[in-house]
């Protein structure tokens, strides 16, 4: 039986919007002085490449050096400043280290001079035009369900006895545990409107609420439980879900795929660890590399301003047929249809 859906029932940004800048953006997470960056870079030309009519935000914390804000400035994105926030100390063992930084993605609803937004992970690449997800009603949380079989999940119920909302068929939520628990979403993409009354209390529930091992992802499914719509993994494909749920996944319709798992990072990858050497990881590795290698794709201010920002007029209809075709194909999950653009 497929799992229930539950129904929906800081400081004010300084940062002005330019007039010639749509109410709309895609926005990513940048901290540190590492490779994450190639990450970003590649992302900016992989949106490039699809025609988005929408700029690029990232968000950067200040350890971020300038070398690297040049660079993601020189790919066209609109480069913004947050300061780090963390959650409360605890004895909690984070599922990876670094995840405890990733906090400071909450920062991104102050970014109210947007309208709506879409976060996409610096280890994420756009193959395919999403534009349209902006179109979803407001008022609720789009993202893609997660998978509880990988051993980052091993602290889990659903992990120890093989149950996964992927395929809810194969294995049954046991009736002496109570109902099934709530559906769960990567938290590497997701479709939200920025709000400061949202950002406040954001913080201001982090505050008391413990820490738990995948940090902000846990925290955002917990918050945002009552209003979060799924959408179909074609917008945020994890590439465990290659050998996990291959049953799943049509590789050829895939609009966004998350190099998460252990050794898939493009820039990183060497081919060594676990299922690496799958011939749908080499092939997803140089689709990455033949987008970031792509010179053309460099951000032209000209261009940009003359067309790629106005390729969306107003009365214009967006083509929704894709994500309406995408949405029809999932079929024990309730999506939200997306109206025409106004």
């Amino acid at each position: 039986m497929a799992p229930e859906i539950i129904s929906a029932s800081g400081k004010p940004s300084r940062f002005l919007k330019p007039a010639s800048l749509p109410n709309r953006a895609y926005v990513a997470f940048l901290a540190g002085n590492g490779d994450y960056v190639k990450g970003v870079v590649g992302l900016a030309r992989g949106l490039r490449k699809v025609k988005s009519a929408y700029p690029l935000v990232v968000a950067v914390l200040p350890d971020v050096p300038v070398e690297h804000r040049r660079e993601l400035e020189s790919q066209g994105c609109i480069v913004r400043e947050i300061e780090p926030v963390y959650p409360p100390e605890n004895q909690t063992q984070f599922a990876m280290a670094y995840y405890v930084i990733n906090y400071s993605k909450l920062r991104i609803w102050e970014f109210v001079e947007y309208s709506k937004m879409i976060y996409l992970d610096g280890d994420i690449q756009v193959y395919d035009n999403i534009d349209h997800l902006f179109e979803l009603p407001d008022g609720h949380f789009y993202a893609v369900m997660d998978c509880f079989c990988e051993k980052t999940w091993s602290h889990t119920p659903q992990y120890k006895i093989g149950y996964c909302q992927q395929c809810p068929e194969k294995v049954q939520w046991p009736a002496e545990l109570g109902q099934p628990p709530s559906l769960y979403f990567n938290a590497g993409m997701f479709v939200f409107e920025p709000s400061l009354s949202t950002y406040e209390d954001l913080l201001e529930t982090l505050r008391i609420t413990p820490a738990t091992p995948f940090a902000e992802q846990d925290f955002l499914n917990m918050y945002f439980r009552d209003v979060y719509k799924p959408i179909p993994l074609v917008y945020n494909l994890v590439l465990a879900m290659l050998w996990r749920h291959p049953e799943n996944v049509e590789l050829d319709k895939v609009k966004v795929v998350h190099y998460c798992a252990a050794g898939s990072k493009p820039w990183r990858y060497t081919g060594k660890e676990d299922n690496m050497q799958r011939e749908d990881i080499k092939m997803l590795v140089s689709k990455w590399w033949e987008i970031y290698n792509d010179k053309s794709l460099d951000y032209k201010k000209t261009r940009m301003m003359a067309n790629d920002y106005s390729s969306v007029l107003p009365g214009e209809q967006v083509n929704l047929e894709p994500f309406i075709a995408a949405l029809s194909e999932v079929g024990h999950v309730e999506f939200v249809r997306a109206p025409s653009a106004a």
